[in-house]
């Protein structure tokens, strides 16, 4: 009885389908850069003026959008349904930021944000991006932000309170 308890607990374990922990580096991915006519579609600044902070959204159809920095990003994309009717998520292929320390374009769904920093990005208060949750961490107490977030904790509200911060 229970060598059979046994077993069945390993193979239970074993054929037990196990979810990947997230990334803890984000990747970094290739994007094409903006060209000196691209407009951030939220605010309607120049990208190629911003090359420390570009974000860029590629669609399944190979479409590219720039915006200025983290921040428009997020209003674009938390704002899907009205600001490009009949895009979905699942249409995004990629979504990328420019990562604070080292300018390369990471996976935006993998990156840690700071907020609330005395950073000021193109449009004031920004979200900050890094490829790992240590310079976040560390980006966060050498310049007074208030938080770490993650792609999927931003949220509308959290977008609108950012440029209060300070």
């Amino acid at each position: 009885m229970m060598r059979a308890l046994a077993w069945t607990l390993v193979v239970s374990l074993w054929w037990t389908p196990q979810t990947p922990p997230p990334p803890s580096v984000a990747t970094r991915v290739v994007v094409p850069k903006p060209g000196p006519k691209d407009l951030c579609p939220v605010c309607g600044m120049i990208v190629a003026e911003y090359p420390n902070w570009t974000a860029t959204v590629v669609w399944s159809d190979s479409r590219v959008q720039y915006f200025d920095g983290a921040k428009d990003m997020f209003t674009f994309l938390r704002a899907l349904p009205t600001s490009t009717p009949g895009r979905q998520t699942k249409d995004l292929r990629i979504v990328a930021v420019t990562e604070y320390y080292d300018l390369q374009k990471i996976d935006a769904r993998q990156a840690y944000y700071v907020i609330g920093s005395d950073v000021l990005g193109p449009m004031g208060r920004e979200f900050v991006p890094f490829a790992t949750k240590s310079d976040a961490e560390g980006f966060l107490k050498d310049h007074h932000g208030q938080r770490v977030l993650r792609f999927d904790d931003v949220t509308v509200e959290i977008i609108g309170l950012v440029d209060a911060m300070r």
